[in-house]
């Protein structure tokens, strides 16, 4: 007996499923179908807005940093527009999800407060453009080109080519180095020379391989001079001013051309010398 009525209620159960999904199946396949395009379809149209638009600020030659920033920023908040109407599609009331997806984001913009001042932070950085996409930055403790500026974290590529995310944060809590802003920078070299050379000769011989140098700017002119009589050496500083492209070059191919000329002339580097006198006592 028990039996049967199992039976019978297994076969009533089933029978309503399926009378559900006669009735109202077909009706939410369609539905979620829909939405599941909406989704894809406004996916597509998002990408192609906003590489219209990154296009529109390239004519405009708005800055890389801002183009980047912006793009990014117009590309979540299109996606969440769509992810909603794909929701609303399927039957799910907008109003109400959009309260509660309100009150989840304030929960949740406690827990990340971290990525909040990210976000503030990036948008700091569009708007005062400390650096800009190519700069060349020492920020955070990490030294490296720009590569790109994000909502949250800004990419920088070091010289031996690793890739260094960094949180927007941290590079404005701390002091920032731009050492592509400016045009032109000063190169600093210091070379020591011993007590008997002829110092005038040096600064000669030095002068003459600034001034061979087309890298190397008339103005600011270059300071030659005696910095420093040091325990071993007389140091002299050479501060040649170049562009900002030709520093390295400058300053690894002029310290190799004074090597040579020193040694061709004469001049010499002297070393650290201590020298030790011994008593003996009676």
């Amino acid at each position: 007996m028990e039996e049967n009525t199992a039976q019978a209620a297994a076969e009533f159960d089933w029978t309503q499923v399926v009378e559900y999904l006669k009735t109202q199946g077909v009706d939410l396949a369609i539905n979620i179908a829909i939405a599941i395009a909406i989704f894809y379809v406004g996916k597509i149209v998002v990408g192609l807005f906003v590489r219209g638009l990154r296009k529109v600020m390239q004519k405009r030659e708005v800055d890389k940093t801002l183009e980047t920033f912006v793009g990014n920023l117009v590309r979540m908040a299109l996606m969440v527009v769509v992810v909603i109407a794909a929701i609303s599609q399927v039957g799910i009331e907008t109003t109400s999800f959009i309260a509660i997806f309100g009150a989840a984001g304030l929960a949740v913009g406690l827990a990340l407060q971290g990525s909040l001042s990210n976000f503030a932070a990036g948008v700091l950085i569009v708007l005062f453009r400390p650096y800009r996409v190519g700069d060349f930055v020492e920020a955070a403790g990490i030294a490296g080109s720009v590569e790109q500026v994000q909502i949250l974290t800004t990419i920088l590529k070091t010289p031996d080519n690793k890739t260094i995310i960094v949180p927007n944060s941290q590079i404005m809590d701390s002091v920032i180095t731009n050492y592509s802003a400016n045009d032109t920078r000063r190169v600093d070299m210091v070379f020591g020379v011993s007590y008997d050379d002829d110092l005038d000769k040096v600064h000669k011989t030095i002068r003459e391989l600034v001034e061979a140098d087309e890298r190397i700017l008339k103005e600011p002119a270059c300071t030659i001079a005696v910095s420093e009589l040091a325990d071993s050496s007389v140091n002299f500083v050479v501060r040649p001013w170049v562009k900002t492209s030709d520093y390295w070059g400058v300053h690894f191919d002029l310290t190799e051309a004074i090597k040579k000329r020193f040694d061709q002339d004469g001049i010499s580097f002297p070393f650290p010398q201590l020298a030790v006198h011994l008593n003996k006592a009676d």
